[in-house]
């Protein structure tokens, strides 16, 4: 409550008498007043109040945006809990197994496969959908160890237990031993193919290795690398010499690409030496043929490339035309020298010791007595040593200029012993030696 004073000070609420009302007086309208010079502080703006109507839309505003995120939240949560339902289960579902199997189909596990792997495999295949759930329930279940490797069939929508038992069942695929002795020529490996019964004959495994049949190994860096230079074979060299357990059932195809394969694996290592070196791979393994083919032995493989090397580099004035002169792969004609062009398994393949006389488009490719430098291609498939060996001379035998050797007739005391020789002269006298002199 207010309280009002009147003109004496004494407030309004002091009882008072109370006089009669007199009849209200027109007044004149009052004259405007001056306007005060003083500085008055501004009033508070004061809100614009708003209308009962706006007050309650606002409100139903706020509420509008607060409930739904809430909502939003409960929804989120209830999506959550049905897709992990849902996914669960879809996981127990391909456990159990589908109500329809879909076609067979025939998956070769390699022996030594991870279940890892094989989980990857049947997943490509279609037989299963996730391919970690069943990596962790071959795992748990302990069966891993019960898994055989060959051909197995399988469906899509067959349960893992049914899988499981499938491919533990001892159904392997036979299997036979083939043996590449190095230095063997291609043709000489397509033989032995062919004598194991694993190939139809000597040209479908050349047709292969070669790729005139239409067949791809350019999944090999060497493959793409060897040079079209007028070579007898593209395959020459590259077939690896070793043994090999190979499935006795299978392809052309898949028995030329395991020996690429080990001659991938093999040389593979051998990169940065041969970039250091400033040479190619298919030159080592041209110069690594004719070391298997004129030493053969690991001890003595690094002292004939020295001689080799020396002839092919050498400033000597003597070997300036730097000829390999080889007799592996020559115009001698003498039934004990091993010679590519006249009486190897090649030779014979080329029917040229009965035409009696090699075309001179191969001499000027190969005869090393003719040539100088590297022929067009390798005479054989050499081994691992010899490679080594063509990447790695003896430095001693290149610094102390070797360039002779012979080694001792088999029919001789001396058989298999080596003879160098730095001149023609000392070499002479070291032929007598070996029993070759006539």
């Amino acid at each position: 409550m207010r309280i009002n004073r009147n003109d004496s000070g004494a407030p309004n609420g002091a009882p008072q008498a109370q006089p009669t009302p007199a009849a209200p007086e027109k007044k004149a309208p009052a004259e405007p007043k001056e306007p005060v010079t003083q500085e008055k502080a501004p009033a508070p703006k004061q809100k614009p109040r708003k209308s009962k109507a706006k007050k309650e839309k606002e409100a139903d505003e706020h509420t509008g945006r607060r409930f739904p995120v809430g909502c939003l939240i409960v929804l989120i949560v209830l999506a959550l809990v049905a897709f992990g339902g849902y996914q669960v289960m879809k996981f127990y579902g391909e456990i159990d197994g589908g109500t329809e199997l879909g076609e067979e189909q025939t998956i070769t596990i390699e022996q030594g496969s991870s279940v890892g792997n094989i989980a990857t495999q049947l997943k490509d295949a279609g037989i299963i959908e996730y391919d970690w759930l069943f990596k962790q329930y071959v795992k748990y279940s302990g069966k891993a160890g019960g898994i055989q490797y060959g051909d197995f069939t399988l469906r899509s929508g067959m349960d893992y237990n049914s899988i499981i038992q499938t491919i533990s069942q001892e159904v392997r695929r036979p299997t036979t031993n083939i043996t590449i002795p190095e230095g063997t020529t291609a043709v000489g490996v397509a033989q032995i193919f062919v004598d194991a019964g694993l190939v139809e004959d000597v040209d479908t495994f050349l047709n292969c290795a070669n790729g005139t049949d239409g067949s791809d190994f350019s999944q090999y860096s060497f493959w793409t690398q060897i040079p079209d230079n007028g070579r007898l074979m593209k395959c020459e060299g590259y077939l690896f010499p070793d043994t090999y357990n190979v499935y006795a059932d299978e392809d052309v195809y898949y028995y030329v690409d395991t020996l690429y394969s080990e001659f991938a694996a093999k040389t593979e290592g051998l990169t940065d030496t041969i970039n250091e070196k400033g040479t190619t791979l298919d030159d080592v393994v041209k110069l690594a043929s004719f070391i298997q083919e004129e030493a053969g032995v690991e001890t003595e493989d690094a002292k004939v490339s020295a001689c080799f090397h020396n002839r092919l580099e050498s400033d000597d004035p003597l070997w300036a035309e730097h000829k390999l002169e080889s007799n592996a792969c020559s115009y001698i004609t003498q039934d004990v020298e091993n010679n590519y062009l006249w009486n190897s398994p090649t030779a014979e393949y080329y029917g040229w010791p009965e035409a009696g006389a090699i075309p001179e488009e191969v001499l000027n490719a190969y005869d090393t007595y003719r040539i100088s430098g590297l022929p067009a291609g390798p005479i054989s498939c050499p081994g691992y040593a010899a490679i080594e060996a063509a990447l790695n001379p003896d430095q001693q035998f290149i610094d102390e200029g070797y360039f002779f050797f012979v080694t001792g007739h088999p029919d001789t005391d001396v058989a298999g012993q080596y003879f160098y020789a730095k001149t023609a002269d000392e070499h002479q006298v070291n032929v007598e030696k070996a029993g070759w002199a006539y």
